[in-house]
């Protein structure tokens, strides 16, 4: 009992102690200074918090949008209707063929497109000879499309069942899909260290194509009821984060609030410590209070004019000796007290414990010693 008590009395005097003064914290704008930073502010909420694991991908075709066009009899081109980079539709005439057999003309011969979708590939040139072997166009469907993730080996224990991701093409911009994990990729690896995760995206507009670079966020976990922040608010180094809040009081006052930070994950950043919810956190413009000093107004300014009386530099309220002192009461009639709540309530309780602390030496003295 003596031990724990003594800890618990060490840090009670240590959080008393550390309570900082109001204006070592807090920074004061006015009006045109928040507009020149562009100060912006978001709620701090609980909701549901993802534990995300980022990768870098690909888009591809899937196995059964690939198509051919040939033909079973030899012959030469006389008319080419598509070309590279076309979008024909199933049946579309996409090439004539003279046909070797004798005729006067000789039979024309029209070769149709098997399936829908894009021309990627064209060897159909005008008065060219064409073979039963010859592949002579090459088709993909694109209304669906593939996204390759590129997992690295030590984290594809994800990689199953029920798994999945936000993915995003950073060329058609910021938009992202939400896609479960199919199967691992089949071909070429050109990285041993990672595998080929397949996910599979509906392309109606077709505006995805092969070889495009995609954006993975693996959802490895899902919380819920975890407090978080944008990871924009986030300032300070590793060992020491804090954030800006809105003071509750003061218009155009902000307080740096240290805060003990969770995972990181994507744009959000777990708070643990320091925050509650609804605290308005500085997100726009954080970074640049770090450096604004005590800010274009003092805290002493901003509380009397929000009083209507003179507080101490600290942002304290004055006592009576001191307004004596400075002159007057200023006409203000309630309590005064140089000490917090906290402080007070702290000091209580370390009388308290400092009483049991006597009480409990005291006590083992008067045990008798037990008798071998």
């Amino acid at each position: 009992m003596k031990f724990s008590t003594s800890i618990l009395l060490a840090f009670l005097i240590a959080s008393a102690n550390a309570e900082a003064p109001r204006n070592e914290n807090t920074i004061v704008l006015d009006a045109n200074a928040i507009r020149n930073l562009g100060i912006e502010t978001v709620a701090a909420e609980e909701s549901s918090f993802e534990r995300t694991l980022p990768v870098l991908g690909e888009i591809v075709h899937t196995c059964e949008s690939h198509s051919v066009l040939s033909s079973r009899i030899p012959g030469r081109i006389i008319e080419v209707l598509a070309h590279k980079g076309d979008f024909v539709k199933k049946g579309d005439v996409l090439l004539r063929i003279e046909s070797r057999q004798p005729g006067d003309p000789p039979p024309v011969i029209e070769l149709k497109a098997p399936a829908d979708g894009l021309v990627i590939a064209s060897d159909g040139h005008l008065g060219a000879p064409v073979e039963p072997d010859m592949e002579l166009m090459e088709i993909l469907d694109l209304k669906t499309v593939w996204a390759v993730a590129r997992v690295p080996q030590h984290q594809t224990a994800l990689l199953k069942d029920g798994l999945t991701a936000r993915i995003r093409i950073p060329s058609l911009g910021t938009e992202e899909s939400v896609s479960s994990f199919l199967r691992l990729h089949v071909g070429e690896e050109t990285n041993p260290t990672t595998l080929g995760a397949i996910f599979e995206l509906p392309n109606p507009d077709l505006t995805l194509r092969p070889g495009m670079r995609a954006d993975f966020s693996l959802i490895a976990s899902n919380r819920e009821n975890i407090l978080s922040v944008p990871r924009d608010a986030l300032q300070g180094d590793r060992a020491n984060r804090f954030v800006f809040i809105k003071d509750y009081e003061l218009e155009n006052a902000f307080v740096r609030i240290p805060v003990t930070v969770g995972e990181i994950s994507g744009e959000r950043a777990e708070i643990t410590t320091g925050l509650l919810p609804g605290d308005e956190v500085v997100v726009k413009g954080a970074y640049a209070l770090s450096f604004a000093g005590k800010g274009s107004v003092s805290l002493k300014e901003a509380l009397d004019a929000a009083h209507g009386h003179p507080h101490n530099e600290d942002g304290t309220e004055m006592t009576a000796e001191q307004l004596a002192a400075s002159g007057g009461d200023h006409g203000h009639d309630h309590e005064h007290g140089s000490n917090s709540p906290l402080v007070v309530f702290l000091g209580i309780t370390c009388g308290v414990l400092l009483m049991l602390l006597i009480a409990s030496s005291f006590i083992r003295k008067t045990q008798p010693t037990p008798h071998s």
